[in-house]
């Protein structure tokens, strides 16, 4: 941040990077785990399991493309909690904050875990890995990305892409290498996709659990809607960069799988706890470090991603008196620094071991209500402010269907196979409420917050930035605008 510049988030990451960064995040842990829970949810049966990747597809399209409006309509870091504020109201978009709050780092602290024992079985050929090594490894590559996002944009997006031509190069040699097996292989394995769907068709609830594996590794596609602030021209943008990556995501996902189904029965893929190492084992054993290197470059790029998209969720929910000033406070690099460390610690406490399986479902179950909960929102603000200037316009078609699958996969589940996971996660949502009327409502507590807040800044070496109702950067320049008015300058 040179002098004179206004305390803000600098809009720096166009069309390229933009599309890197869904990249990155999208292929991240989902394809080497999620294979297994699909293949799992959908009764062995290699035609429905293919159907689903390639359904999940269509689904998360429509749902990008219909969330790509939040962020053009608001062009502003943390764009879903201000659009949920102003279509739903405070208590719901503290509700998706709150989740948030834990969610996420929950997320980054199974991840964490993954990463570290990909990095570290090479070094226990044969056994399990102790957990001591494999949770301090995970610690410590959280924290080195807290200290890259703390370092500014630049670096972060330079990182990503680095990243992402590594997990992509990978990922094209097994998809060439199945296929090319597929072609040259034995006759046991063409017959598994000549007979495809002859196995056990999957009842109403088993599909609705495969769905939430496969979207569990389209997720993330909502990036740029939280980055929409740091988003040079993000009207055009936000839709190109979705479009883009999501082909290609898609196009990459249905070739690994194909790939993993040419050389492993559906059951080894089941039983697999690592599908893309057992895969390597088969083809080529003495090549399982690029393996190790592409689902590490995967992983720690999603991470990446994760850890810069959330930090300008607590940002905005701290612009907006949510969360403690401190979370909205810059660096010299433009980095809400506080937000970082915070979700870092979060991250740091939850690192324990998880069944991911269930994990997926805890995750996909909750982002699909908040996903429900937006495509209400943005109907709500439809009709209620018909005249809000737009200049990404979804069709209604697309936001009821996406609102449509967000029903099917929260509700058929819990009335055809309630579990005590749906219970919890309810539980969980409505919890908020205890935090929500005391620190936010009535804002108690405030001067003891000031006080931690005035020492925070100086500790970190930060400062509050500019009133972003009266200063809204788009492209290069700064336009003065309206709350209502916070669209792309014409």
């Amino acid at each position: 941040m040179k002098m004179g510049e206004s305390t803000q988030l600098q809009r720096v990451i166009g069309y390229f990077h933009g599309t890197i960064f869904l990249f990155s995040i999208i292929i991240g842990a989902g394809i080497f785990i999620a294979p297994k829970g699909v293949l799992k949810y959908s009764s062995l049966n290699v035609g429905v399991s293919l159907s689903i990747w390639a359904a999940c597809a269509v689904v998360s399209m429509l749902a990008a493309l219909s969330h790509a409006e939040l962020g053009t309509t608001f062009p502003r870091s943390g764009a879903q909690y201000y659009f949920l504020k102003r279509s739903l109201g405070p208590f719901i978009a503290f509700l998706y904050l709150w989740i948030n709050l834990f969610s996420t780092p929950a997320g980054l602290a199974a991840r964490g875990l993954l990463l570290a024992g990909y990095i570290t079985q090479p070094f226990y050929p044969g056994c399990l890995v102790p957990e001591t090594p494999k949770k301090c490894l995970a610690l410590a590559i959280l924290w080195c990305l807290g200290i890259l996002n703390a370092r500014g944009v630049k670096e972060v997006t330079w990182f990503q892409t680095v990243s992402t031509a590594v997990k992509v190069t990978v990922l094209g040699f097994i998809s060439v290498t199945g296929i090319v097996l597929l072609v040259r292989g034995r006759r046991e394995n063409l017959a598994r996709f000549e007979k495809a769907f002859d196995a056990e068709v999957p009842d109403a609830p088993q599909i609705a659990e495969a769905f939430l594996q496969g979207l569990y590794a389209y997720s993330g596609w909502g990036v740029l809607v939280r980055i929409a602030g740091e988003l040079k021209n993000p009207s055009e943008n936000i839709p190109k960069c979705v479009v883009t990556a999501l082909t290609l995501v898609a196009l990459i996902y249905l070739l690994v799988n194909i790939s993993y189904l040419a050389v492993l029965t559906p059951k080894e893929i089941v039983s697999s706890d690592a599908v893309a190492v057992t895969w390597m084992d088969r083809v080529i054993p003495s090549m399982q470090w690029a393996i190790s290197l592409g689902v590490s470059s995967s992983i720690v790029s999603s991470l990446n991603c994760t850890v810069f998209s959330t930090s300008r969720l607590w940002y905005m929910a701290s612009q907006e008196g949510q969360l403690p000033l401190i979370l909205s406070a810059l660096n010299i690099h433009s980095c809400p620094v506080a937000a970082v460390i915070q979700m870092l610690i979060f991250a740091s406490i939850l690192i324990i071991p998880s069944d991911l399986i269930l994990l997926i479902n805890y995750v996909g179950f909750i982002d699909w209500i908040q996903l429900g909960l937006m495509m209400m929102g943005l109907l709500k603000l439809r009709f209620q402010e018909p005249n809000l200037p737009r200049p990404y316009k979804v069709r209604l078609p697309f936001v009821f269907g996406t609102m449509a699958m967000s029903l099917f996969l929260v509700l058929t589940p819990i009335i055809k196979s309630p579990q005590m996971y749906h219970i919890y996660v309810i539980l969980f949502i409505f919890s908020g409420l205890l935090f929500y009327l005391p620190f936010v409502h009535f804002n108690l507590g405030s001067t003891y917050f000031n006080k931690i807040t005035c020492f925070l800044q100086l500790l970190l070496n930060v400062s509050p930035t500019d009133d972003i109702d009266e200063y809204i950067s788009i492209g290069e320049n700064v336009q003065k605008n309206s709350p209502a008015t916070a669209t792309k300058k014409e």
